[in-house]
């Protein structure tokens, strides 16, 4: 506002007075600067105070005698003599009457005809007329801004411009506010003004009388302000307005600032009050300028940063104007870069004899604290140019480009610099356009070059910027230039839209000046490692660099190893694991099997070496004593990383073996020998224990189990999880927790001479063994070889029960970090003792070829429940691995042998293309067959021996103790499951809890798990068919057993006469066990079989048929009731068919079944035991009156059937 050029305004001393009401500072004030605050004073000195303290009475006192040698006051003084009820009256009539008339200047209540002007009115009028004239004028001007919907206008008043009578107006002006405050509210007083000539001064007069409405003024014009200030003549009045308002209260210009910010309005002020904030003290770092505009451009408040960068984008637009805010804050910033820049700064480029005096010539680089101010200069440019889409200035230009090339000390804040100053240049290539300024880049970056290896050492930081250079130049010369712009906008920290064609001239500099390929490569290798590399190391590190170069294949290229460095850096890994250490894993492997081009085949890497590999696990926890005592000489992250890489090799080795076979490469895979000596199971339970450290790589403990269950499905068997949840949970650890420091610690070979002395050593050992599981699972490993070597002994007779159980819990806490060296360490343990004569142990790769080696045990494991559990645990486990195993050695050799075939088959025409149908089909028949004879085996196992079946042991118990605890069914006076003794139906010799009964339960189980993973063994196994005296055992015994129901219509279909009397055997057990609408229908089937094979079989098998048959009807009867009338045809049907036998003198029945009985009473009389007994247990069912009403009673039946037979 030029038009208050050369008017007092109210001094901050001045309005900090009155805010304060410091009656001292207000006395010192000058007659011009007390005159400005004459109606706030006289007010206060007139009218009845508030405060009638006694020193408000002595300030009072001060201030009348201030104001007595004021002639202005006897004016102020009339105008407060004024009635100002009935002014406001009028005041309202008025705006009444404005309102009706539409906002014309008709006529006023306040101020009838004018005579003269408006100021000879006002000079000539007594203090009345004049608060009228004033008002008047005041409420025409609200009326019109109310009226004008936000557009500016400038009202033309002769009161408000006439110079003579300002401060008399002022004066009207503020007792009017003061008295009338309702009606002339103070912020729209304020809007008011600025519509007016002298308006900022007016206000601030207004707001220094009345000091505490100085925020509410200031928070209303912002609120009615311009999103864009410089825009419009109204917007630069109202930042001016606002800006002298906070010079003369500048403690509070932050706060207004803050305002700006908060409602998106008046940017320019925003900028406006920073650059005239003079802060107390002087921040050396960064100014506040530098510190504000960066808040906004790079905050996270996208609305913010939207409105500044229009006010950028704006006030580009204008031609440039010295008094324009947007040329004040550019210039700022301009003189603050200025004063940083290193002196002797040119655009003369040195020649080489220059180079190297310029340690003697005084040349001197950035000042070590001009470092920060220099970087928050370079990011705010950035932001300025890339954001707000700012176009410097070719002098702009050229003092950012002195400044980006300038050399700063070797601290950590200089290699941050650096950085920046490099990804600007990516950033804004434009900045470079001469040919001089082109070649002291290219020095400039020379320079960086021959220094970093000393910034990275003297600033002592791990990341430096020699790796941002070497991958920027990767990634040129694999042309991924979006990977660049990605690399420069994390770098600077936001998001800059930078052209991809923009970085051209920058790509030819790179790659022909400064880095070729071959450069990079060999440059890239001689980077040392980054020591104790971890996630919390931030920045671009050598890793960074070594990743980009293997995706590119760049050292394969050109012939350049980069196994050790890779080797290297894995072994200098601790938690919590680098986010770039797996892809550089996957693609260090993928750069091994997959050559760099068709053309060179043995392009690739070179894998790690197995020795290499076995010098990571040599300290491990799996390897017994090595891991006790000493500190690991390689990490837990080391070792993870390591066994990442292995399982993933091999993984990737077999995926690509059909694009192997087509060029006729065969990389070497990792010897088994090798993996065994691994501890893979422990390694993955210690990541899932240090699973929050790892959580900086999403996934590692998912990706290890993943490739755990494609290539060791044996080591991921839900039951181990859940045995390790049992042995790591609360409660062991709690009792670990309680075991004293100092206790008696046990030694291998106590272990192993307790066991020698079995059975006197038993309280001994048991002693040992207890303590023993006191221990976790890591320090049970070196106990692992006295444990199993001994196993064998405890199948002696007289070994306590508690040693067995005890044993089995070591074994299987053991199983939890050494699974596969245990198993084969215990089936060694368990051979008879003919063959531990022979000596022959077998090692892992025989386990895997032939499982059911397992079960070649000692024979009296299969009566020793706790060793059965184990062995039981290990034979599912190497089923498994068998499978995985066949699998992958299906994978590893028929490519090759698929490939050498074609090759031999050139030019032989018809030659089938089937061996990769048969080697698959001759895996699963394999699978199946050993699948089933291990299934086989244990079935074979549940039968009880003769002495057993002496002691009355059957198959048939474990039915008839499930079907007696059915509800209902129990009788009365029977034993419970625990029940030791004979009454009555009870087992002898221990009752349920029989070596036999236990070792069938766990079977069962296994052979449930089984069943459920595969039911096509279920399937086979029952077409096989075993023993009929198993079938109550397997119905109650295996819950899935119950999938039968679907294959039996199949099974009844064999022409064997052997599956089908098994089939209905086994249908009659399941009717019984699940009585189910399904297997209702398949019973029918069953009955309507039966019939049909009455007809069709000879006389010879017909006995040999239905006599174990027959029997199983009763099970139907039993379990469906509906089916009594089939059973009852079908019966009849058989004694029509013996008659017609016996009626006929046919004597071909089987003379070993028939022996000394006659022909013509053999059938009857068997057929009619069998009815007698048949309708005896329906009679006695629970189903009998069902029974009567369809075929009346057993006796009536029975002499109706035999009448049928005469």
């Amino acid at each position: 506002m030029a038009d208050s050029t050369g008017l007092q305004f109210v001094s901050p001393y001045a309005f900090e007075a009155m805010q304060k009401v410091d009656v001292v500072r207000l006395a010192a004030l000058s007659d011009p600067e007390l005159r400005l605050l004459l109606p706030c004073l006289v007010r206060m000195a007139l009218c009845a105070p508030a405060d009638q303290s006694q020193s408000w009475a002595q300030d009072k006192k001060l201030i009348l005698r201030l104001l007595s040698g004021v002639e202005a006051v006897n004016s102020i003084v009339a105008l407060l003599s004024v009635d100002f009820h009935a002014l406001e009256q009028d005041a309202r009539k008025e705006q009444q009457l404005r309102h009706k008339a539409g906002g014309s200047n008709g006529e006023s209540i306040l101020v009838s005809q004018l005579q003269h002007g408006l100021t000879l009115e006002f000079e000539h009028s007594d203090p009345l007329r004049r608060l009228r004239l004033t008002l008047s004028e005041l409420l025409a001007i609200m009326n019109k801004v109310a009226d004008s919907n936000g557009e500016f206008f400038l009202k033309s008043s002769e009161l408000f411009e006439s110079p003579v009578y300002l401060e008399e107006v002022a004066d009207v002006l503020c007792i009017l506010q003061a008295e009338l405050p309702s009606l002339l509210p103070i912020v729209d007083v304020a809007e008011a003004l600025l519509h007016v000539r002298n308006g900022d001064w007016f206000l601030c007069l207004l707001v220094a009388n009345v000091p505490d409405s100085f925020n509410e003024v200031c928070r209303g014009l912002i609120k009615n302000g311009e999103r864009q200030d410089e825009e419009s003549v109204g917007g630069r009045r109202r930042t001016e307005a606002l800006r002298q308002l906070c010079q003369m209260n500048p403690s509070q210009a932050l706060n207004i600032r803050a305002m700006v910010v908060e409602e998106c309005h008046l940017p320019g002020l925003g900028v406006a009050l920073t650059l005239d904030y003079k802060p107390d003290t002087a921040d050396e770092a960064v100014s506040p300028l530098v510190s504000y505009v960066s808040g906004l451009l790079l905050g996270t408040n996208s609305k913010v940063r939207t409105w500044f960068s229009m006010f950028i984008r704006n006030g580009q637009q204008r031609k440039r104007e010295s008094s324009s805010v947007l040329w004040q804050m550019r210039r700022q910033l301009l003189l603050e870069l200025v004063a940083i820049l290193p002196r002797s700064r040119s655009t003369h480029v040195p020649n080489d004899g220059d180079m190297e005096e310029e340690g003697s010539s005084g040349y001197s680089g950035l000042r070590e604290e001009h470092v920060v101010k220099a970087s928050a200069l370079l990011r705010l440019y950035c932001a300025l140019m890339g954001i707000a889409g700012l176009r410097p200035t070719d002098e702009e230009a050229e003092q950012l480009l002195q400044l980006m090339t300038s050399r700063p000390p070797a601290t950590p804040a200089g290699v941050r610099f650096v950085s920046l100053s490099f990804c600007k240049l990516l950033a804004f290539p434009t900045l470079v356009s001469t040919p001089e300024q082109e070649q002291l880049m290219v020095m400039w970056l020379s320079w960086m070059i021959k220094e970093e290896e000393y910034f990275e050492s003297a600033a002592g930081v791990s990341a430096s910027f020699g790796e941002m250079l070497l991958l920027v130049a990767m990634y040129f010369h694999s042309n991924q230039l979006s990977s660049i712009i990605d690399l420069v906008c994390s770098t600077l920290g936001m998001k800059i839209a930078i052209k991809p064609s923009s970085l051209s001239k920058m790509k030819t500099i790179f790659t022909q000046e400064i880095f070729t390929e071959q450069v990079v490569t060999a440059h890239a290798v001689r980077v040392a490692v980054t020591n104790n590399l971890s996630a919390n190391i931030t920045g671009f590190l050598p890793i960074h660099c070594i990743y980009q170069l293997l995706r590119s294949r760049a050292f394969t290229k050109h012939k350049v190893s980069i196994k050790d460095w890779i080797y290297r850096q894995l072994c200098e890994t601790t938690t919590p694991i680098h986010s770039q250490l797996i892809p550089l894993i996957d693609a260090y492997i993928n750069s091994i099997l997959t050559p760099a081009s068709k053309a060179n085949p043995e392009a690739t890497n070179q894998p790690i070496t197995e020795q290499e590999i076995l010098n990571v696990f040599l300290s491990s926890a799996g390897h017994g004593d090595s891991s006790r005592g000493g500190r690991q000489r390689y990490s837990i992250t080391t070792q993870l990383l390591v066994l990442y890489y292995i399982l993933s090799y091999e993984e990737s080795l077999l995926a690509s073996t059909k694009q192997l076979a087509l060029m006729q490469r065969k990389p070497k895979s990792y010897s088994a020998a090798l993996m065994d000596q691994i501890p893979i199971k422990y390694l993955v339970t210690q990541a899932q224990g240090l699973q929050q450290e790892f959580g900086v790589i999403p996934g590692l403990h998912s990706a290890l189990l993943r490739l755990l269950a494609t290539n060791y499905p044996h080591l991921c068997l839900v039951e181990d999880w859940v045995c390790e949840e049992e042995v790591t949970g609360t409660l062991p650890l709690l009792r670990r927790m309680m075991l004293p420091s100092n206790t008696c610690r046990y030694t291998q070979s106590q272990l192993h001479q307790a066991f020698q002395k079995l059975p006197s050593s038993s309280p001994r050992l048991m002693r040992i063994l207890e303590h023993l599981t006191l221990l976790s699972p890591g320090d049970l490993i070196p106990y692992a070889e006295a444990l199993t070597a001994s196993t064998a002994l405890l199948l002696e007779p007289a070994v306590p029960r508690r040693i067995l159980q005890t044993l089995n819990k070591l074994w299987m806490g053991l199983n939890t970090v050494m699974p596969r060296r245990l198993w084969v360490m215990t089936v060694n343990a368990l051979q008879p003792s003919a063959k531990l004569l022979r000596q022959q142990k077998y090692t892992q790769n025989d386990l895997m070829v032939d499982p059911l080696i397992v079960l070649r045990c000692d024979q009296r494991v299969y009566r020793c429940p706790p060793l059965m559990d184990i062995v039981l645990h290990m034979l599912n486990g190497y089923l498994l691995a068998s499978k995985a195993y066949l699998q992958c050695h299906l994978k590893e050799t028929a490519d090759f042998d698929r490939q050498s075939q074609t090759v031999s088959n050139l030019g032989v025409p018809g030659q089938p293309d089937t061996p990769e149908v048969t080697r698959e089909e001759l895996k699963n028949a394999l699978l199946a067959a050993q699948d089933s004879a291990a299934v086989q085996i244990l079935l074979e196992v549940c039968l009880p021996t003769s002495e057993e079946q002496q002691l009355g042991a059957t198959t048939e118990s474990l039915l008839r103790s499930i079907r007696g605890s059915m509800p209902g069914k129990s009788k009365q006076g029977s034993l419970g499951p625990r029940a030791r003794g004979g009454v009555g139906d009870a087992e002898p010799e221990g009752g349920l809890l029989s070596d036999l009964r236990e070792v069938q339960c766990l079977i069962c189980c296994l052979l449930h798990q089984m069943f459920i993973a595969d039911p096509n063994i279920a399937k086979l196994v029952h077409f096989q068919g075993y023993p009929q005296a198993l079938l109550p055992l397997t119905v109650a015994g295996i819950p899935s057993i119950h999938i039968c129901l679907d294959f039996i219509p199949e099974l009844l279909a064999q022409p064997q006469l052997e599956k089908q009397i098994f089939a209905i055997q086994l249908l009659s057990y399941l009717c019984t066990q699940y009585a189910l609408p399904k297997s209702l229908s398949v019973a029918r089937l069953a009955i309507s079989v039966m019939g049909t094979l009455l007809t069709v079989l000879t006389r010879a098998k017909r006995f040999s048929f239905f006599m174990p048959t027959l029997p199983c009807l009763v099970a139907f009867c039993q379990a469906f009731p509906p089916l009594y009338d089939d059973v009852a045809a079908l019966l009849v049907q058989v004694g029509q068919v013996c008659a017609s036998d016996v009626a006929t003198k046919a004597r071909d029945i089987d003379p070993l079944i028939a022996r000394e009985y006659s022909l013509n009473l053999g059938d009857i009389v068997t057929v009619s035991d069998f009815i007698k007994i048949f309708f005896f247990r329906l009679h006695h069912s629970s189903v009998h009156t069902l029974a009567l009403k369809s075929l009346g009673s057993p006796r009536q039946f029975h002499e109706n059937f035999f009448h049928v037979l005469e």
